[in-house]
């Protein structure tokens, strides 16, 4: 039996618009990944429980506009942790087209934006946690 993909959920700083990540976390979890959701933090919050958590995959939400100041630095911070060539990090939300270049060349291995669905989603994630773990 395969390991079952186990996803880190937060929303990056304070923006309280959840109803999208709670939406991904069902979604993950119908597709059979374990969800662990702790709401709103900061990127060290994040990346501390990624590790405590023994996660696969980091998704943060952001819809309050902090994708690019903490978006950044939670790569930075899992960067130092070691984290990046083992774990998969995306980040879903509204930002401007030339942002979401701008998160992709920061480090995030995937960007979702409004109309993402399901299949594209649960996809993504499972070809990217197959990637990092060969």
């Amino acid at each position: 039996m395969a390991k079952k993909i186990k996803v880190l959920l937060a929303k990056l700083g304070l923006d309280v618009h959840n109803r999208g990540i709670i939406t991904v976390a069902k979604e993950l979890g119908d597709a059979g990944m374990e969800i662990v959701y702790i709401g709103n933090s900061l990127p060290r919050e994040i990346v501390q429980t990624a590790i405590q958590e023994d996660v696969d995959v980091i998704g943060v939400s952001s819809l309050g506009g902090a994708h690019l100041t903490l978006g950044k630095p939670l790569i930075d911070i899992a960067r130092q942790e070691g984290l990046t060539d083992s774990v998969v990090f995306v980040i879903g939300g509204v930002f401007p087209p030339d942002d979401t270049v701008r998160l992709k060349e920061s480090g995030f291995d995937a960007v979702f934006t409004p109309g993402a669905t399901r299949d594209e989603i649960v996809h993504t994630v499972q070809g990217l946690v197959e990637k990092k773990t060969i």
